[in-house]
């Protein structure tokens, strides 16, 4: 299933207006289903000025969105991982056969945050991990929620937490998040960037995304940035 940007300024203008108020119920509710889930019995060490995570969660708007305003991000970028270059078109990719998935890559400061807590926010504010192949109204395997770990030690830390958080029962049904190795990340299109802060009265961002922001306020309140870090400021 592929978004579709609204064609007619009045009709996307008519369905803004009903996603502000609409949305008001939409996000409260939305938001409480994010559930703070405990930290990672293990995790990295703080090492490097600089270390980079790639994350799926379906659409990857939301996703930066949540994870532009973590403190010790220095940036998010939407794009695709999972398949191979000459796939890496959000067209093709929204045919759901490339084996990409709509991914964020988050490069963050370890001696601010850690691999392990970027993990906490993910399956906490960014998205459900027990969605398989899907997330809210979009489906297809390019919305899975997945882990692409820079080397052997974040898969290893990533493996070690999805059991962690199934063995404690943390959800209602078990996490399907695919931890995936070996594969190369690419940036999406520049009208995917910064989508969330740019086009807050969307009705899909309004509805799906905005919550997700708030859910990270709330239960991140030590590690939560009012403002983001913007692709476009770090571009111009």
């Amino acid at each position: 299933m592929t978004k579709r940007f609204p064609s007619l300024p009045a009709l996307a203008g008519a369905l803004s207006l009903l996603a502000v108020a609409a949305g008001l119920a939409v996000t409260q509710s939305s938001a409480e289903e994010a559930r703070l889930v405990p930290p990672p019995a293990v995790d990295e060490s703080a090492g490097a000025a600089s270390e980079t995570a790639v994350l799926a969660g379906g659409c990857f708007w939301g996703v930066q969105g949540v994870f532009q305003h973590v403190k010790g991000v220095t940036s998010a970028v939407s794009g695709y991982a999972g398949g191979d270059a000459g796939t890496a078109q959000y067209e093709t990719v929204s045919g759901g056969s490339t084996g990409h998935a709509e991914s964020v890559k988050i490069t963050y400061d370890p001696r601010q945050i850690s691999y392990g807590r970027i993990l906490q926010i993910y399956f906490s504010a960014a998205h459900d991990p027990t969605q398989l192949n899907r997330q809210g109204p979009d489906s297809g395997t390019q919305y899975r929620s997945a882990i692409f770990p820079a080397d052997a030690e974040q898969a290893r830390l990533a493996k070690a937490y999805v059991e962690q958080l199934d063995r404690a029962g943390t959800f209602d049904a078990r996490i399907v998040t695919k931890i995936e190795p070996g594969h190369a990340f690419f940036p999406a299109e520049g009208y995917h960037q910064d989508y969330l802060t740019l086009h807050p009265t969307s009705p899909y961002i309004a509805i799906n995304d905005l919550p997700k922001v708030e859910a990270l306020e709330r239960l991140f309140p030590d590690l939560y940035r009012a403002d983001p870090v913007l692709v476009s400021a770090q571009t111009n």
